[in-house]
């Protein structure tokens, strides 16, 4: 009689999870082995992924034409390597000039900001905001201070993030190919674990995680290449220092909805007041500018709907991403937290549907 009430079943169920969990903690260390593999394997599973859906409509038009999927495959390689080849002779020496002068100026920046201040503090138009007080000279400062803290953290991350760029190089051309080759596999593997009687319901599920992942992973692209293109121009148009390595920066930030256009803010503002107050104007003028004809004029036509998920909510899945698994988590979190919500509402209507037919 006990196991047919419903509170003494629930309570069941909740003591064998806790039970499960206490069970689980002291045994966690065995698994450190397979948490490492994951950890290393990171990072070419997520570059891989990424590249796997902007290379698939490419292969799939290639063997359309009657190219065999392999050397289609092999043929866009060929053309990534031409393209390393020309970024590393037009675009790297720039580029590596910009990085190196950056890296050899930033100790200087709080100083060379500490100074536009001090002008400004002469100048009559901006003196009254600094009469009697240097309260708002101090925070200034702190917040750049602040900012060069952020940025060489996040250079530090970087590093660690890519400190196994061997690993990376060796295994990304390779998962990436099987992927690219095979993926008509995976669907019917993971189909085939799913009991026969959800197996149409889970088709479909797997069909609308591909359709979420491609349709943001290629238009984000899209409109984030686009973005940098406009702000490189822009930024050589009022002479802004570092316009190619900023630029290049503002596009892997900008794929952090909301949170990244700030990021890839502050460092340009920053630059721009190094120069003069009237550069970092111009400069936050440049970056709105480009910010919103990107979100209201071009995500329009590119993509022709919003991402289907509210912004507080956004901002609280990047943070949790970041928390955990730091830039890789802010990158990879939307789109895990998509593939989740599709599964969940898939789930959801089966339990609905057969209470319904039960009733």
């Amino acid at each position: 009689m006990l196991l047919q009430n419903k509170f003494f079943r629930t309570t069941l169920g909740i003591i064998f999870l806790l039970l499960i969990l206490y069970l689980g903690s002291k045994v966690i260390a065995l698994f450190s082995p397979v948490a490492t593999i994951v950890n290393l394997l990171l990072v070419p599973m997520m570059l891989s992924g990424f590249l796997y859906y902007l290379l698939r409509p490419l292969v799939n038009h290639l063997e359309k034409r009657r190219l065999n999927r392999s050397a289609a495959i092999l043929l866009i390689y060929l053309v990534f390597i031409g393209l390393i080849i020309i970024f590393w002779v037009a675009v790297w020496p720039t580029l590596q000039e910009q990085i190196q002068n950056f890296i050899h100026n930033l100790p200087y920046l709080v100083q060379d900001v500490q100074k536009q201040i001090n002008l400004l503090r002469e100048n009559p138009m901006f003196a009254r905001f600094f009469q009697g007080e240097s309260d708002l000279t101090v925070r200034l400062t702190e917040y750049v201070q602040n900012a060069v803290t952020w940025v060489t953290n996040s250079l530090s991350n970087l590093i660690t993030v890519i400190s196994n760029i061997v690993v990376v190089v060796a295994t990304l051309p390779i998962i990436l190919y099987y992927m690219l080759k095979d993926s008509h596999k995976l669907p019917r593997i993971l189909v085939g674990l799913v009991p026969r009687k959800y197996r149409k319901q889970g088709q479909e599920t797997l069909e609308d995680i591909d359709s979420a992942l491609s349709s943001f992973i290629v238009t984000r692209v899209i409109l984030n290449l686009i973005l940098g293109a406009m702000l490189f121009i822009g930024f050589l148009l009022i002479g802004l220092p570092y316009a190619l390595l900023l630029a290049l920066v503002s596009v892997p930030l900008n794929f952090i909805p909301y949170i990244g256009a700030i990021l890839s803010a502050v460092p340009v503002v920053i630059v721009g007041f190094i120069e003069s107050p009237m550069t970092a104007l111009w400069s936050l003028v440049i970056v709105i500018v480009a910010q919103q004809i990107q979100d209201n004029l071009l995500t329009p036509i590119i993509y022709g709907k919003s991402l289907d998920i509210h912004p507080l909510t956004t901002v609280i899945i990047v943070l949790i991403g970041g928390e955990f698994y730091g830039i890789i988590g802010i990158l990879i979190a939307l789109p895990v937290y998509m593939t989740a919500k599709i599964i969940f509402l898939r789930i959801y209507e089966i339990i609905v549907a057969e209470r319904t037919d039960e009733v």
